[in-house]
């Protein structure tokens, strides 16, 4: 084994905080296990600021680059337990998650810039997500494993004159392990349990085929029980003749008891899969090969699925005699994704000063998912009044994307360092996506049901860009760059189908197997048919200078762009600018052992994109584009501090956005908030309300982040580690209609702990863990329901509540 692969091996296993990528500085006792597998016995004090990064898509040193970006290597994601892009949020300042439950995604915010509905076919993010340099154009894509990863790196700001299009409030760059040729044959495993009946495990390994081809194999299986218990009807549903009383005074009736039939307690969800479970399932094959020293490919095949269940919504306030983590369910929950992804990356050094690469990719994504929307929060008084069923169902998605780039850029130390590059991305989707609205149970009458058909939607991408930093002096730099992207997205014989309201056609709710039209109840609410296309360059401009040897201040203005696109009715709606104005400091304290890192940015966004499920003034549903006027600011402020000092690791995350102002959206609405005051005609909705200067969600005041672990050293010569990590929110708003408490999450405190045992030899590891250690129910995102006496009741998606368990793990 090299001394290389040596070193890259302690910086791999060494437990760290956040934002640090460990390199040793003095070269640790190693022993070796049989195998050849490398596994130090003894650490030594490393350096924190030895990280590197590919944030300006060359590799640079972290404290080095004059950008702000968290950079979060393996071990870390281990020990946080960070299964999906939702837990990277309290590794990183200002970002945000929230799980989308009817389509089983999650959506970012990052420095206050997210949207909730970014979700299907339609919605692109505003936080753009890469895996080995291929862009992840869907929601989608957030949720899956984060499998036998080399590390993640989160570029906060727009980066959109390297990163491109929709990576407006920033990007997240995922690096996946690759294959060793040089290093032999090792790998590792690792298996766990847990409550919820949680199981997993995981294993890679390191295949060195000849002396210019390496293979890397990796697979993982997650799986736990669904959080939210199923509600039993008895004691909740009225009487009979309570029943018969209230289908007497509906309208459905006509006043007698004719076709009056009591409500099937049978129809409520008794047993099977629980919401909120989950079992995902993913493996990779990587390969390297390199010839020569001058060119290597690294090629991958990686595929995903996910068998678990969507996350409910719960009531804020649980019924009386009913626990928290419970509801009252009608629609079963369904979820069905797989994900093949192909990933190469071709690096070709022309010569010592110049390096070609080729980045391509290709995914296949096929999803399907039922989701009960009403969430169990109105009770019927009769199987056709009072309680709404409503199933959110997904009879079939796909989607599918290719992606090129390749650039040209100068290599080692240039007055002038440079990259010119090209890129070219094409999407083709599909979806039908069913809503059967029926009043009192999925028994009674048609409230409302449509059919969402998308039969084929495009998407293209063009771009050019550049970006050269001139070395002023030894220690000032200017960096510009500019952007030019051009995108057409077309939706081609798309249609959305509402119901007729026709007597003569019985009211029952739509399946999967019959397509709408006249014959079965269903009229076109909506033609679809529409071309967007428009170009739009971004740009950045940037001065950093050395603070002595161990310090580095940047300022700069960079913008960021998301594309326009079209929407139900064939309405094309803007695209959306960012401006970013930042300074920033890097500095290195106690020889490299800690390192603080701090921004202060101000952004001012144009024409932001929100969409949401709306209801037209017709009846009909769909899901609409605004374009808020004006601008919207946000003034925040954020920093990072690690520290490790032989056996102790520190870490503080600290980021506060004291102003988050909405522009001018007069004509805001949603269907998640219902109750909302009516609209007049020229809004085209049949409810909203003005949101205009109301502060952005999922932008708390302030939040911090502190992880502390400390190493004893046992007289066997194993090593006994325990860590801790809690995070502090302060209270924000859960959509833009600021609506009070029901639309708020209070200012909370979340706190993990875990204990690691290594053996002496560092061939095994034993850690148990608890996660939410207080059980917090900290929600994510909230709306509204107008219940028949007038009332509102809220709902919320939740974070997990407390877990435990217990990992082991091997090298061999």
């Amino acid at each position: 084994m090299n001394l290389r692969h040596k070193l890259l091996y302690v910086a791999m296993s060494l437990a760290f905080a956040p934002g640090t990528l460990l390199a040793a500085d003095q070269e640790a006792t190693v022993q070796n296990p049989p195998s050849g597998n490398p596994g130090p016995a003894e650490r030594k004090v490393q350096n924190l600021d030895a990280v590197s990064v590919t944030a300006t898509k060359r590799e640079t040193p972290l404290q080095k680059t004059p950008v702000a970006v968290t950079a979060i290597t393996v071990d870390t994601l281990d020990r946080e337990r960070v299964m999906t892009v939702q837990d990277l949020t309290k590794l990183v300042p200002g970002l945000q998650g929230t799980s989308q439950g009817d389509h089983g995604v999650v959506t970012l915010t990052l420095r206050g810039i997210g949207n909730d509905s970014a979700k299907t076919e339609y919605a692109d993010p505003e936080v753009a997500t890469f895996v080995d340099g291929v862009y992840a154009p869907r929601a989608e894509a957030a949720s899956g494993l984060l499998l036998d990863m080399e590390g993640v790196e989160t570029l906060r700001g727009p980066q959109g004159t390297l990163w491109g299009r929709n990576s407006t409030a920033g990007a997240i760059s995922f690096q996946t392990a690759k294959p060793d040729i040089g290093a032999g044959f090792y790998g590792n495993a690792q298996v766990e349990a847990g409550n919820y009946n949680q199981t997993g495990a995981r294993a890679a390994f390191n295949l060195p085929i000849s002396d210019t081809f390496a293979m890397r194999v990796a697979a993982v299986h997650q799986q736990h029980d669904g959080y939210v218990d199923y509600q039993r009807p008895s004691g909740q549903l009225p009487s009979l003749a309570a029943q018969q009383q209230a289908y007497l005074a509906s309208p459905a009736s006509g006043g007698t008891l004719a076709n009056f039939k009591p409500i099937d307690p049978g129809q409520y969800v008794q047993g099977g899969d629980k919401y909120n479970a989950q079992d995902q399932s993913a493996a990779r094959v990587s390969a390297l090969w390199q010839p020569s020293d001058a060119f290597k490919w690294n090629l991958s095949y990686e595929y995903f699925a996910d068998r678990g269940t969507p996350s409910l919504s719960l009531m804020q306030t649980p019924r009386q005699g009913q626990d928290f983590w419970s509801a009252l369910i009608d629609t079963a929950p369904y979820l069905d994704r797989t994900s093949k992804t192909v990933r190469s990356r071709m690096d070709w050094n022309i010569n010592d000063g110049v390096q070609l690469s080729y980045i391509a990719g290709y995914n296949k994504y096929s999803g399907k998912s039922d989701f009960d929307q009403d969430v169990g929060v109105s009770v019927p008084t009769s199987f056709t009044t009072n309680g709404v069923y409503q199933d959110d169902r997904t009879n079939d998605s796909n989607y599918k994307s290719w992606s090129q780039e390749i650039n040209l850029k100068s290599t080692g130390p240039q007055t002038l360092d440079w990259i010119l590059g090209a890129y070219y991305g094409y999407e083709d989707n599909d979806i039908r996506f069913d809503i059967p609205i029926m009043n009192g149970t999925r028994y009674g009458t048609v409230s409302w049901q449509g059919s969402f058909i998308q039969p084929k939607e495009t998407v293209k991408s063009y771009a050019l860009f550049g970006q050269a930093t001139w070395h002023l002096s030894d220690h000032w730099r200017l960096t510009g760059g500019a952007r030019w992207s051009h995108d057409t997205k077309e939706n081609k014989g798309g249609i959305n189908w509402g119901w007729a309201y026709d007597p003569a056609v019985p009211q029952v709710p739509i399946s999967p197997d019959v397509y709408p039209d006249p014959s079965n109840g269903f009229a076109i609410s909506q033609r679809n048919t529409a071309k967007y296309s428009k170009s739009k360059p971004t740009w950045l401009l940037r001065l950093d200078t050395d603070v002595s040897e161990n310090g580095l201040l940047y300022a700069s203005v960079s913008t960021g762009y998301k594309s326009g696109g079209t929407q139900d009715a064939g309405t094309l709606y803007k695209p959306e600018t960012l401006t970013n104005y930042e300074i920033g400091s890097k500095f290195t304290f106690l020889d490299g052992h800690m390192t603080w890192n701090s921004a202060v940015y101000y952004e001012d966004f144009k024409n932001f994109q929100l969409s949401a499920p709306i209801v037209y003034p017709d009846g009909n549903h769909g899901l609409g584009f605004s374009n808020v006027g004006g601008s919207t600011k946000v003034l925040g402020f954020e920093t990072e501090l690690a520290y490790q000092q032989t056996n102790d690791r520190f870490n503080l995350i600290f980021s506060a956005i004291p102003k988050k102002e909405l522009g001018k959206l007069v004509y805001a609405g949603s269907n998640d908030y219902q109750g909302l005051p009516a609209c007049p005609p020229e809004s085209n909705l049949a409810n909203c309300m003005n949101v205009t200067g109301n502060d952005l969600p999922h932008a708390p005041n302030v939040s911090l982040t502190g992880i502390y672990e400390h190493t004893f050293h046992l007289a066997n010569g194993g090593r006994l580690t325990p860590r801790i990590s809690a995070q502090y929110q302060s209270s924000q708003w859960l959509s833009y209609f600021n609506l009070g408490s029901g639309d708020r999450q209070k200012a909370y405190t979340r706190g993990d702990l875990s204990l690691r045992y290594s053996e002496p030899g560092d061939k095994w590891w034993v850690n148990a863990y608890v996660q939410n250690v207080s059980d917090e129910k900290i929600r994510t995102s909230a709306g509204r329901f107008l219940m028949s006496d007038g009332s509102l009741q809220y709902v919320s998606q939740y974070l997990a509540p407390r877990t435990y368990g217990v990992q082991v793990g091997v090298w061999f």
